[in-house]
Protein backbone atom coordinates (compact mmCIF):
# COMPACT_ATOMS: atom_id res chain seq x y z
CA UNK A 1 0.00 0.00 0.00
CA UNK A 2 2.96 2.48 0.58
CA UNK A 3 4.19 2.32 -2.87
CA UNK A 4 0.68 2.01 -4.28
CA UNK A 5 0.20 5.53 -2.45
CA UNK A 6 3.28 7.49 -3.32
CA UNK A 7 1.91 6.63 -7.38
CA UNK A 8 -1.63 7.73 -6.58
CA UNK A 9 -0.30 10.50 -4.64
CA UNK A 10 2.17 11.35 -8.20
CA UNK A 11 -0.65 10.42 -10.07
CA UNK A 12 -3.01 13.28 -8.27
CA UNK A 13 -0.48 15.57 -9.20
CA UNK A 14 0.00 16.33 -5.36
CA UNK A 15 3.68 15.98 -3.35
CA UNK A 16 4.54 12.84 -0.87
CA UNK A 17 5.93 14.25 2.04
CA UNK A 18 7.70 10.93 3.50
CA UNK A 19 6.10 7.42 5.20
CA UNK A 20 6.80 6.28 8.05
CA UNK A 21 7.44 2.22 8.72
CA UNK A 22 7.14 0.47 12.50
CA UNK A 23 9.03 2.23 14.69
CA UNK A 24 9.46 5.84 12.62
CA UNK A 25 9.12 9.21 13.60
CA UNK A 26 5.04 9.82 13.02
CA UNK A 27 5.50 12.92 14.96
CA UNK A 28 7.85 14.60 12.58
CA UNK A 29 5.74 13.29 9.75
CA UNK A 30 2.58 14.59 11.11
CA UNK A 31 4.04 18.11 11.97
CA UNK A 32 5.10 18.29 8.53
CA UNK A 33 1.98 17.18 6.63
CA UNK A 34 -0.71 18.36 5.54
CA UNK A 35 -2.93 15.07 5.95
CA UNK A 36 -2.26 11.92 7.06
CA UNK A 37 -3.17 8.46 5.60
CA UNK A 38 -2.37 5.55 8.04
CA UNK A 39 -2.39 2.01 6.38
CA UNK A 40 -0.70 0.32 9.07
CA UNK A 41 -1.81 -2.16 11.96
CA UNK A 42 -4.19 -1.64 14.54
CA UNK A 43 -1.33 -1.78 17.22
CA UNK A 44 0.55 1.04 15.58
CA UNK A 45 -3.06 3.81 15.42
CA UNK A 46 -3.05 5.03 18.61
CA UNK A 47 0.79 6.51 17.87
CA UNK A 48 -0.14 7.87 14.90
CA UNK A 49 -3.69 9.51 15.86
CA UNK A 50 -1.69 11.00 18.97
CA UNK A 51 0.41 12.50 16.53
CA UNK A 52 -1.62 13.44 14.32
CA UNK A 53 -3.46 15.43 17.04
CA UNK A 54 -0.76 16.99 18.68
CA UNK A 55 0.19 18.23 15.50
CA UNK A 56 -3.49 19.33 14.38
CA UNK A 57 -2.98 17.53 11.21
CA UNK A 58 -6.14 15.57 9.32
CA UNK A 59 -5.59 11.56 9.09
CA UNK A 60 -7.80 9.41 7.05
CA UNK A 61 -7.56 6.16 8.75
CA UNK A 62 -7.76 2.80 6.44
CA UNK A 63 -6.50 0.90 8.72
CA UNK A 64 -9.04 -2.70 9.30
CA UNK A 65 -8.67 -5.45 12.10
CA UNK A 66 -9.95 -2.36 14.40
CA UNK A 67 -11.24 -3.09 17.61
CA UNK A 68 -13.75 -1.04 20.17
CA UNK A 69 -10.85 0.07 21.74
CA UNK A 70 -9.90 1.82 18.61
CA UNK A 71 -13.15 3.68 17.80
CA UNK A 72 -12.68 5.16 21.33
CA UNK A 73 -9.12 6.59 20.19
CA UNK A 74 -10.41 7.44 16.88
CA UNK A 75 -13.48 9.27 18.92
CA UNK A 76 -10.62 11.26 20.99
CA UNK A 77 -8.89 12.46 18.39
CA UNK A 78 -11.44 13.42 16.27
CA UNK A 79 -12.14 15.80 19.14
CA UNK A 80 -9.04 17.72 18.11
CA UNK A 81 -8.76 16.93 14.36
CA UNK A 82 -10.59 15.90 11.11
CA UNK A 83 -10.58 12.04 11.20
CA UNK A 84 -12.15 9.93 8.27
CA UNK A 85 -11.81 6.06 9.21
CA UNK A 86 -13.08 3.35 6.59
CA UNK A 87 -13.06 -0.10 6.09
CA UNK A 88 -11.86 0.58 2.39
CA UNK A 89 -10.79 3.74 0.48
CA UNK A 90 -12.03 2.03 -2.83
CA UNK A 91 -15.17 4.59 -4.03
CA UNK A 92 -16.39 1.51 -6.30
CA UNK A 93 -16.83 -0.13 -2.57
CA UNK A 94 -18.35 2.87 -0.66
CA UNK A 95 -20.91 3.47 -4.00
CA UNK A 96 -21.78 -0.11 -3.66
CA UNK A 97 -22.60 0.46 0.26
CA UNK A 98 -25.11 2.86 -0.71
CA UNK A 99 -26.29 1.00 -3.37
CA UNK A 100 -26.60 -2.26 0.03
CA UNK A 101 -28.17 0.45 1.92
CA UNK A 102 -30.81 1.94 -0.04
CA UNK A 103 -31.75 -2.28 -0.72
CA UNK A 104 -31.76 -3.10 2.71
CA UNK A 105 -34.15 -0.40 3.47
CA UNK A 106 -36.36 -1.11 0.12
CA UNK A 107 -36.82 -4.80 -0.18
CA UNK A 108 -38.17 -5.50 3.32
CA UNK A 109 -37.54 -8.43 5.83
CA UNK A 110 -38.61 -11.39 3.44
CA UNK A 111 -34.96 -10.83 1.73
CA UNK A 112 -31.97 -12.29 3.51
CA UNK A 113 -29.15 -11.20 3.77
CA UNK A 114 -25.39 -12.78 3.58
CA UNK A 115 -22.30 -11.54 2.18
CA UNK A 116 -19.34 -13.31 0.65
CA UNK A 117 -15.64 -12.18 0.52
CA UNK A 118 -12.52 -13.18 -0.81
CA UNK A 119 -9.41 -12.06 0.27
CA UNK A 120 -5.17 -13.26 -0.46
CA UNK A 121 -4.18 -15.79 1.45
CA UNK A 122 -1.84 -13.48 3.95
CA UNK A 123 -4.89 -11.00 5.05
CA UNK A 124 -5.34 -11.42 9.06
CA UNK A 125 -8.16 -10.36 9.84
CA UNK A 126 -12.13 -11.84 9.25
CA UNK A 127 -14.63 -10.62 8.19
CA UNK A 128 -12.62 -8.23 6.17
CA UNK A 129 -13.43 -4.43 7.23
CA UNK A 130 -14.86 -4.00 3.99
CA UNK A 131 -17.41 -6.71 4.60
CA UNK A 132 -18.14 -5.49 7.93
CA UNK A 133 -19.09 -1.58 6.15
CA UNK A 134 -20.95 -3.50 3.79
CA UNK A 135 -23.35 -5.18 7.24
CA UNK A 136 -23.15 -2.37 8.59
CA UNK A 137 -24.33 -0.66 5.62
CA UNK A 138 -27.28 -3.70 5.64
CA UNK A 139 -27.89 -3.07 9.15
CA UNK A 140 -28.56 0.99 8.42
CA UNK A 141 -31.23 0.52 6.21
CA UNK A 142 -32.93 -2.19 7.94
CA UNK A 143 -32.77 0.43 11.03
CA UNK A 144 -30.95 -2.00 13.16
CA UNK A 145 -26.92 -2.31 14.70
CA UNK A 146 -25.29 -4.69 13.11
CA UNK A 147 -24.01 -6.38 16.71
CA UNK A 148 -27.34 -7.50 17.13
CA UNK A 149 -28.01 -9.47 13.74
CA UNK A 150 -24.63 -10.42 12.49
CA UNK A 151 -23.90 -14.22 12.08
CA UNK A 152 -20.14 -14.63 11.64
CA UNK A 153 -19.44 -18.75 11.13
CA UNK A 154 -22.11 -21.26 11.03
CA UNK A 155 -20.64 -25.12 11.66
CA UNK A 156 -22.51 -28.16 12.59
CA UNK A 157 -26.20 -28.30 13.40
CA UNK A 158 -26.82 -24.70 13.49
CA UNK A 159 -31.23 -24.88 13.23
CA UNK A 160 -32.90 -22.69 10.58
CA UNK A 161 -31.99 -19.54 9.23
CA UNK A 162 -32.89 -16.89 11.78
CA UNK A 163 -35.12 -13.91 10.82
CA UNK A 164 -32.70 -10.36 10.30
CA UNK A 165 -29.85 -11.83 10.81
CA UNK A 166 -26.91 -10.79 8.66
CA UNK A 167 -24.51 -13.54 7.63
CA UNK A 168 -20.69 -13.12 6.55
CA UNK A 169 -18.32 -15.87 4.96
CA UNK A 170 -14.61 -15.04 4.31
CA UNK A 171 -12.89 -17.04 1.88
CA UNK A 172 -8.63 -17.05 1.72
CA UNK A 173 -6.45 -17.42 -0.70
CA UNK A 174 -4.34 -16.83 -3.27
CA UNK A 175 -3.48 -13.60 -4.47
CA UNK A 176 -6.99 -12.17 -4.74
CA UNK A 177 -6.63 -8.38 -3.72
CA UNK A 178 -10.63 -8.31 -2.44
CA UNK A 179 -13.75 -9.62 -3.75
CA UNK A 180 -17.16 -8.35 -2.49
CA UNK A 181 -20.60 -10.09 -2.42
CA UNK A 182 -24.11 -8.76 -0.88
CA UNK A 183 -26.69 -11.65 -1.72
CA UNK A 184 -30.63 -10.32 -1.40
CA UNK A 185 -32.34 -13.47 -1.49
CA UNK A 186 -36.35 -13.42 -1.49
CA UNK A 187 -39.00 -15.52 -1.90
CA UNK A 188 -38.45 -17.54 -5.96
CA UNK A 189 -35.63 -14.57 -6.52
CA UNK A 190 -32.26 -13.35 -5.66
CA UNK A 191 -30.61 -9.91 -6.13
CA UNK A 192 -26.28 -9.87 -5.67
CA UNK A 193 -24.36 -6.31 -5.47
CA UNK A 194 -20.64 -7.06 -6.22
CA UNK A 195 -17.63 -5.81 -6.27
CA UNK A 196 -14.22 -6.43 -7.54
CA UNK A 197 -10.81 -5.03 -6.63
CA UNK A 198 -8.33 -5.77 -9.14
CA UNK A 199 -5.35 -4.11 -7.73
CA UNK A 200 -4.30 -2.36 -4.79
CA UNK A 201 -4.17 0.70 -6.41
CA UNK A 202 -7.89 1.45 -6.58
CA UNK A 203 -7.19 1.82 -2.33
CA UNK A 204 -4.60 4.04 -2.81
CA UNK A 205 -6.45 6.23 -5.18
CA UNK A 206 -9.95 6.28 -3.20
CA UNK A 207 -7.37 7.22 -0.15
CA UNK A 208 -5.38 10.13 -1.78
CA UNK A 209 -9.35 11.71 -3.02
CA UNK A 210 -10.41 11.07 0.40
CA UNK A 211 -7.13 12.84 1.89
CA UNK A 212 -7.84 16.00 -0.33
CA UNK A 213 -11.10 16.11 0.53
CA UNK A 214 -10.15 15.97 4.66
CA UNK A 215 -7.61 19.21 4.08
CA UNK A 216 -9.24 22.28 5.93
CA UNK A 217 -12.11 20.22 7.56
CA UNK A 218 -13.27 21.04 10.82
CA UNK A 219 -12.35 18.53 13.92
CA UNK A 220 -14.62 15.30 13.44
CA UNK A 221 -15.36 12.41 12.44
CA UNK A 222 -16.14 11.64 8.55
CA UNK A 223 -16.98 9.19 6.18
CA UNK A 224 -15.82 8.45 2.41
CA UNK A 225 -19.80 8.34 1.61
CA UNK A 226 -19.46 12.46 2.63
CA UNK A 227 -16.62 11.98 0.03
CA UNK A 228 -18.62 10.84 -2.34
CA UNK A 229 -21.30 13.73 -1.78
CA UNK A 230 -23.93 10.62 -0.83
Amino acid sequence: MGRALVEAIAAAGEEHDGGVDQGGDVASLAASADVLVDFSSPEALEATLDAAAAAGTPIVVGTTGLAERHHWLIDHAANRIAVLQTGNTSLGVNMLAHLVREAAARLGPDWDIEIVETHHRMKLDAPSGTALLLGAAAAEGRGVGLAQVAVRGRDGITGARQDGAIGFASLRGGSVAGDHSVLFLGPDERLELTHHAETRTIFARGAVRAAQWLIGKPAGRYTMAEVLGL
